[in-house]
């Protein structure tokens, strides 16, 4: 066998040997613990995950002021003739003077700041006809005794979410967030039976 034949035989096995080694790799799953390059990790369905950044401030600044003044005045004079021949000609006339007075000032003033942020990992639990996401998600923290509940709800477009499968609170239609804190503060940051009970009684 001449030696270019060989060469060419040799190079053949090689390759046909690699082939069945790796046969079927370009279909093989990959690692799930490896994040691929061109994939898309951004929420689309149930039970998928996202992260909303809560970013909520609220001011409110309410001035009233009323002034309200009336003042009445009504005068009769009366010089007692009555005209009413045989009867009763004249009786003692009068002079009648009065004046009333009402005034009325109001000031109010009103002003309320809070700001809360936080970050919260919400499920998609539902997946609307038009593609919304309907999300909810519970997080608790334990500190010192102390134990802060946060749960959050809303409505999310796909369209709204960033590259990184985050979302901005005043992105969520119909967002809902209630927080609860409970354990050795809340003690000290709510008024007592008493104190709710004589509000109720003299609420001035």
């Amino acid at each position: 066998m001449k030696k270019p034949a060989r060469i060419l035989l040799a190079v053949a096995f090689v390759l046909l040997a690699c082939d069945c080694t790796h046969a079927g790799s370009l279909w093989a799953k990959r690692d799930k613990n490896v994040k691929r390059l061109y994939v898309d990790d951004v929420a689309r369905g149930i039970g998928d995950t996202l992260t909303i950044k809560i970013i909520e401030t609220s001011k409110v600044d309410n001035k009233g002021k009323r002034d309200l003044k009336k003042e009445t005045s009504r005068s009769s004079d009366f010089n007692g003739e009555l005209n009413i021949e045989d009867i009763l000609e004249k009786i003692p006339g009068f002079t009648m003077d009065a004046q009333s007075s009402n005034e009325l000032k109001s000031k109010a003033d009103f002003k309320d700041e809070r700001s809360f942020e936080d970050r919260v990992s919400v499920v998609v639990i539902d997946v609307l006809p038009n593609g919304n996401l309907v999300v909810a998600g519970t997080r608790d923290r334990r500190i010192a005794g102390d134990v802060q509940t946060i749960e959050v709800s809303g409505l999310v477009r796909p369209s709204d979410i960033a590259f990184d499968n985050t979302i901005r609170s005043e992105q969520v239609a119909n967002f809902r967030i209630f927080t609860k804190n409970t354990g050795v503060s809340a003690a000290f940051t709510q008024p007592g039976w008493l104190g709710r009970i004589l509000d109720v009684l003299w609420p001035w």
